[in-house]
């Protein structure tokens, strides 16, 4: 890599991502592989409409689990309310594929890491709607998937990442993880990873991590020996 370009590099601790050898990559989906956010916006939009949700009530709260999201939204309802609201959403969410779309980079990258054990996508998504969304884009998908309903706690509880780093029988301190929001960010800091924060759907690129980059378009990821290995474009 080139002074330039590691000059021109942002974030906390961008030696963390560029100066050593990760067992594995713990890619998030939504944001950083894929753009769902037209779909989100409509589909949240309704439920809002269908469910009477206040607009203020509302803020950042990308890569949070539906789930928990409608718990602090609908905090004033029954239970059985909030549950008709998780089972609404997703039902419009996976009907909204039209213009889901590849983010730039993410498909290098994916095809990059295509080795046994070396690559995982953890999302807030269901499985239902994680595989819905990921077979309208034909990206090709790592052996190891994990969604909220693998867990117990979302993102940004570490248990995500951890789960996947497990399921890749690695230590998550061992893997890099990509990600397009705070919660997410935050989740792969507890697990213990090193963290890559994309620009792709924070407001103004206020997002912090090791290294901040515009998409996985500005990164390369090489598969060597004894891992992978991350360099800037």
């Amino acid at each position: 890599m080139s002074t330039s370009a590691r000059d021109a590099v942002r974030g906390r601790a961008p030696g963390l991502v560029l100066d050593r050898t990760f067992s594995a990559v713990l890619f998030d989906m939504d944001g950083t592989l894929i753009s769902s956010i037209g779909s989100v916006v409509r589909s949240w939009t309704r439920l809002a409409q269908e469910f009477a949700i206040p607009a203020e009530r509302f803020g950042d709260f990308h890569g949070t689990p539906a789930r928990a999201l409608l718990d602090h939204l609908m905090h004033d309802r029954t239970a059985s309310e909030r549950a008709r609201a998780v089972e609404r959403v997703e039902e419009l969410e996976v009907a909204d594929l039209d213009d889901i779309a590849i983010l730039p980079g993410a498909s290098r990258a994916l095809h990059a890491v295509d080795a046994p054990g070396r690559s995982a996508i953890v999302t807030s998504c269901t499985r239902r709607l994680a595989q819905a969304r990921l077979v309208a884009t034909g990206l090709p998908v790592p052996r190891v998937v994990v969604t909220v309903d693998d867990v117990t706690r979302g993102k940004p509880d570490p248990e995500p990442f951890r789960l996947g780093a497990d399921r890749l029988g690695v230590r998550p301190e061992d893997c890099l993880v990509v990600e397009d929001a705070t919660a997410g960010v935050q989740a792969g800091e507890a697990a213990g990873a090193a963290t890559l924060a994309l620009t792709t759907t924070a407001a103004d690129g206020r997002i912090e991590a090791d290294l901040v980059v515009r998409d996985l378009s500005a990164v390369r990821l090489l598969l060597v020996p004894d891992g992978v290995r991350v360099e800037l474009c």
